[in-house]
Formats: C-alpha cells, structure tokens, sequence
C-alpha cells in the first residue's frame, strides 16, 4: 500500500489518546534507527517559526539538517523539510517502505497518523547531523518525546488544548515541560508561571537550564536587529529568531546574518498578495500578537473556528482591527456551527457575512487554523 492510501485510512484526530502507544512500539524498532542530534521544540506558539530559523539556520552554516513540523497546510511533504526543501515525494515512499518493514502489522495499524508520520521523519532524517523536531499537541506524553535529544527550547506557552494539556497554565506549563532531558532553552514568556515551572522542573531533573535573555550578547542582539529590519519581520518573528540565534549559540555555531536569509514558513504572518495576510494562528496569544501588528489598520478577518477554541476571546482580541468577518466554510467535522459563531459575533456587535471572495481595495486577514488557510488557498488560487 502506498503512503497516501496508508495514510487516508487514518484518522487525522482523536477524542482520547493511547500515550502508552507510542513509547511502546518505538521499543521494537529502536535499534534499527540511526537517529541525528535532536533538537525538540515545545510550546504553544511560534513552535514552527522558531524551528524553520534554527533548521535554515544550521543547513546554511554547513550541516546537514532536517525539521519535522506540522499539520500541512496544503501537502503533506510540507511536515518534513530536508536540506532547504520539502522533502520528494519517492524519498517519503522509500521510507514508508522501509519503515513497513520494520514494524508489525498490528503496530503499524495502531499507530496514529501523528505518530506514524513522525517515525516515517526519522526515517527520511537518518543520514542527517541534526533534527529539529517539533512537538504536537503536548511534550511529555507527545510522540516526538520518544527520542533522545541534546536540546529542548521552550517556545511562548499559554492557554490551548485544554482537554489534553490541563485546565490550569501551570499545569499545561509542566505537561510541555516535562520533555525536557539535557538542556532547555526558555523563550521569552508573557507569564510568571512558566518561568517558575520551568525553574522548578529544571532543578528536579537535574537539567542545563538556559534562559534566552542570558544567552543573547551585545552582538547577538545586534544580529537580530539587523535580520529583523533586513526581513521585515513583525515583532513576534523576531522573538522566535531571537530563540533560534540563542539556539545556535548553545550549540557552538556562532550566528551569522547569512544564515537567516531564507524565508520563514509560510502560514506565520505571510503576506499573499499586497492586501492579503494569512496567518495559521487559531488561539487567544496568536490573535494578541497580530492585533498588535495591525494595529493602526482596520482588516477583513476571513475566520472560521473548531468548537474546542476559544473564539470568543480570539475574536474580542482581534476587535480592535476588525472591520468586518467574513466566515469562510472549513469542511472539517470539529469546525464550529455557522449559527454559534454568528451570535458570538452578534454578542461582540462585529459585522459579518459569508466569505465569498476578495475585493482588491480592501486589506485581509486570513485567520483562524491550517484549515482556514487551506480552505481560503483552494478559493483563492
């Protein structure tokens, strides 16, 4: 069976998770993997962003270099880049073959799609120097955790995934954190409670801890400004680059401007056409930070939202730059109800009405999760 068909008869997601799955069958096939120096990525936002300026990053400075992100926004070779480029598509059958190979057939039916694609990675990464991978939903019980790694960096943490993470942000704070191993890297962080879970489990388990602010030079600071002004980055880019430059500090690798000319990954604040702005962000600290990009503009908010997101806070946080919403359809059975989502915008007396294209004398903002930005790219294109 071909990828695609062995991955079209999984479900993309679940109501509950096995977390015990995963840890269980990498134990089969542990040694037969020849695994790079993983560098693993966790937190609730700018997981993506940080980590494709850390893997442009290490590739340009020489290295052989993957990164493991996810979901896609429109292909799936979009989850796994390999050396500058998303990976081909022969290159992930021969590992999907291989890797069949080497598990069960009960084992390979059991596991997820999130964690059999994030074996397949490890396959497609084995000749590599290093990985940079990024966590799912969670840190310590996520399927990424399996693997050893020389780093972990904690990118900003806030409220999201409740029903898996925890109730409380301390709570969500520790189940990210826990995944830490060697060393942890702390992004800058908007509350206490993260740094002080972070404090606390660093010393319980005997790991390096490193706080961003401690790492960054004179001269670091400098670079980033410079890449910032040079790239036009929004003030929440240039946090996450200043992560990655921190990172690369800690491996020895002095940051260089030229490592950082690539462009960030697509969906993060991505500008489509002159009036057109799509962002993959879908939670309250997301819409924050855009708010405070656009602040002195009023946009068309093309949005639609799952039903486990709080988007009512989203949209009271976007209200200052809202002109109007248009809601786009996302054909996904999690998305909320048109008839919800119009009396919480009633509520919140912001105007609105269905997406039904793009008017070249208006400014958009295309918000709201993977699926929005892919339902919004397939009418658009």
């Amino acid at each position: 069976m071909t990828l695609n068909a062995f991955l079209e008869a999984k479900p993309l997601f679940y109501d509950e998770i096995d977390y015990s799955r995963m840890p269980r069958v990498y134990q089969t096939i542990q040694d037969q993997l020849h695994l790079p120096k993983i560098i693993h990525v966790v937190g609730t936002n700018g997981k993506g962003t940080t980590g494709r300026f850390l893997a442009n990053a290490l590739y340009l400075s020489g290295k052989r270099v993957g990164h493991y992100t996810s979901p896609h926004i429109q292909k799936f070779n979009e989850r796994i880049w390999l050396d500058g480029e998303d990976v081909l598509d022969i290159t992930l059958e021969i590992a999907h073959q291989k890797l069949q190979t080497m598990l069960s057939v009960c084992d390979a039916k059991s596991l997820s799609y999130f964690e059999y694609t994030t074996l397949l990675s490890m396959i497609v990464f084995e000749q590599l120097e290093y990985v940079v991978l990024e966590a799912g939903l969670g840190g310590e019980h996520d399927a990424t955790n399996v693997f050893d790694k020389i780093l972990s960096i904690f990118t900003p943490i806030a409220f999201d995934h409740q029903s898996f993470l925890g109730d409380t942000l301390t709570q969500i704070a520790i189940t990210k954190m826990r995944s830490m191993q060697t060393s942890a890297l702390l992004a800058q962080q908007s509350e206490a409670e993260v740094i002080a879970v972070f404090e606390t489990l660093c010393a319980e388990k005997e790991v390096k801890k490193y706080h961003i602010k401690d790492i960054l030079e004179k001269d670091d600071n400098i670079l980033v400004e410079v890449i910032t002004k040079k790239l036009d980055l929004p003030k929440y880019l240039s946090q996450n680059l200043a992560t990655a430059v921190a990172a690369m500090d800690l491996l020895a690798i002095k940051p260089k401007q030229e490592y950082f000319i690539k462009p960030q990954l697509f969906g993060r604040l991505t500008k489509i056409s002159d009036n057109i702005t799509l962002d993959v962000g879908h939670n309250v600290l997301a819409a924050e930070a855009i708010a405070r990009e656009f602040y002195s503009k009023k946009v068309i908010l093309v949005y639609n939202s799952y039903r486990d997101k709080d988007y009512e806070a989203i949209l009271r946080a976007l209200y200052p730059i809202i002109e109007m919403v248009h809601i786009i359809k996302v054909d996904d059975v999690r998305a909320e109800s048109e008839v919800v989502l119009c009396r919480v915008l009633e509520m919140l007396a912001i105007p609105y009405q269905s997406f039904e294209g793009v008017r070249s004398d208006k400014e958009y903002l295309v918000f709201g999760s993977f699926s929005v930005a892919e339902a919004f790219l397939e009418k658009y294109e």
